[in-house]
């Protein structure tokens, strides 16, 4: 059960890495680009809180999952 938590823990990092990109490419670049004023506080909101937020969180989580801190004796 260890190890499958630790490979989970690749799992978690890669998750993170296509949120964040999730997040960016498909989420803010287009508010940015948009003309409407309306759009840009989202935009703000997605680039600048929620993807370092969920990024680190996920990947955080994922490190210390594959660095073994949840292995049980």
């Amino acid at each position: 059960m260890n190890s499958l938590k630790r490979y989970l823990g690749l799992v978690w990092m890669a998750l993170a890495a296509l949120a964040g990109w999730y997040l960016l490419i498909s989420q803010a670049l287009p508010k940015f680009s948009s003309p409407l004023p309306e759009d840009r506080i989202p935009a703000l909101i997605y680039a600048f809180i929620l993807t370092p937020l969920i990024v680190g969180g996920l990947g955080l989580f994922g490190w210390y999952a594959w660095k073994r801190e949840y292995d049980t004796e």
